[in-house]
């Protein structure tokens, strides 16, 4: 199972339940790695898009401790257990964890490839994401070269277990 993200400087991932920065290249990046994959988030992730609504072209499963929680175009499930019987149903290399935090670090240990915008500017957040180069488990696999948005740096990082 992979997961994606974007972290800055200090692994944090958001604030006030929105991004920290859009980056054009990283919406594409994220588009164009999940289309037609599978999806994993958290209820206010889910929240947080377009209309809270489900993105397109992908099978959407929302973890969500609300067991009256609805939303069309999307599978709800509402424990670890649930999650684990739906995603059998899936090729793990087609799954990916895209937040937030809480979802993260429940399902971060049975992820075995994260893609990692990693964006070289500390933000003011309340949100952040486990910083895999202090996890022994985690492996830096690749890094592109420095990419820039204004005066933002950026790079995209794979990591492997």
């Amino acid at each position: 199972m992979n997961l994606i993200v974007a972290v800055d400087r200090n692994w944090a991932i958001g604030k006030d339940n929105k991004l920290l920065v859009s980056i054009p290249d990283d919406m594409k990046f994220f588009r164009e790695t999940t289309t037609g994959k599978v999806v994993v988030m958290g209820r206010k992730t889910l929240e947080s898009f377009p209309n809270g609504k489900p993105l397109k072209n992908r099978v959407n499963i929302v973890l969500t401790r609300d067991v009256n929680y609805q939303v069309s175009d999307a599978v709800v499930v509402h424990s670890k257990e649930e999650l684990d019987k739906e995603l059998q149903k899936y090729n793990s290399d087609d799954i990916y964890v895209i937040g937030g935090e809480s979802i993260y670090r429940l399902l971060l240990d049975d992820c075995d490839r994260a893609f990692v915008t990693y964006v070289d500017y500390a933000y003011d957040a309340d949100t952040f994401f486990p910083n895999l180069e202090e996890n022994s488990d985690w492996k830096l696999a690749e890094e592109s070269e420095e990419q820039t948005y204004y005066d933002i740096e950026f790079y995209f990082r794979t990591y492997v277990k």
